[in-house]
């Protein structure tokens, strides 16, 4: 089910769209990247753990800032056309 908890502004949006993107790109980028490549391989996967801090810090600190519903089996995500947050819970 999903449920409207709360909205965020346009620059709350874009900074969590570019991490999402990072993230996501970071992501097909480890599909190719060898272990035998160790220097890029080991900065792919320092970028992805900074990446991943970064994002979950937002979704943290909005939380905080907006004071979202929560749900212990559900999750936020957001809608970057209208910049609305959504809980999703099974």
């Amino acid at each position: 089910m999903k449920t409207p908890v709360g909205k965020v502004s346009a620059e709350e949006r874009d900074a969590i769209q570019a991490l999402f993107e990072r993230k996501n790109g970071l992501a097909e980028l480890a599909k190719i990247v060898s272990v035998d490549n160790a220097l890029l391989y080991e900065k792919l996967v320092k970028d992805m753990g900074e990446t991943t801090t970064r994002f979950q810090r937002w979704w943290e600190d909005m939380s905080a800032k907006y004071q979202w519903r929560s749900s212990a089996k559900g999750n936020w995500e957001i809608n970057f056309d209208t910049c609305e947050i959504f809980l999703n819970e099974p």
